[in-house]
């Protein structure tokens, strides 16, 4: 299975350094991935230096916890379009998922769709701290305010991306989005093995080792 053009080559760590960034970027080139996906500081950078290739400069907004008030984040998300990002993945807020508050979820996630401008939008579901029902409820309603994608995982959370993760998220969307494996992923085996599940994108800081295996 030929991954490396599924993969979002991720760096997202507090301590990335501009020289970090430039490395992500000459790696994503040399290797063909889909994107790299960093925080949106860093978009200018990736955008100057990832211009002449067909890699995309993905950005996460409200990481990574979600609970950014919604005009805030899709400020972020309009900024970072603004200044070349491609993709932009947002934390849907956990909290009022929990809660029931549907509306304000559904309100949350299309604000960023729209300061988006037609970008595609990943929403991360952080599903570590929900259950199937809450999984694929936040599936639907990220369908309802037309996000491009569905997201397990931050990889800030207290667990990952999993397979019956990914196959539930499959089912939920029913084909109206597209689903990102994220979280955990560290061999070519766990990157199949969401692609089996259902997944159309790997989001990993790990992508030079799965596509060297």
């Amino acid at each position: 299975m030929k991954l490396n053009g599924l993969i979002d080559h991720t760096i997202l760590k507090a301590t990335a350094t501009r020289a970090d960034i430039e490395r992500l970027c000459d790696e994503a080139i040399e290797h063909n991935f889909a994107s790299v996906c960093v925080n949106t500081c860093w978009v200018p950078l990736c955008a100057e230096r990832l211009a002449n290739s067909e890699v995309e400069v993905c950005c996460v907004v409200g990481f990574p916890l979600g609970a950014m008030a919604t005009d805030p984040k899709a400020y972020e998300a309009r900024w970072a379009v603004d200044n070349g990002a491609d993709e932009v993945d947002m934390v849907l807020n956990v909290g009022w998922l929990l809660a029931g508050e549907d509306d304000a979820v559904r309100a949350d996630i299309a604000a960023v769709v729209e300061a988006a401008q037609g970008r595609c939008v990943k929403v991360i579901l952080e599903t570590c701290y929900l259950n199937d029902e809450q999984i694929e409820r936040a599936c639907r309603l990220s369908v309802e305010a037309h996000a491009t994608f569905v997201k397990t995982s931050t990889g800030f959370g207290t667990g990952g991306a999993t397979v019956h993760d990914v196959a539930l998220m499959t089912k939920a969307v029913n084909g109206a989005a597209k689903v990102k494996a994220s979280g955990g992923i560290h061999t070519a085996e766990e990157a199949a093995a969401m692609v089996e599940a259902g997944a159309d994108r790997i989001g990993t800081s790990s992508g030079i080792a799965i596509v060297a295996e």
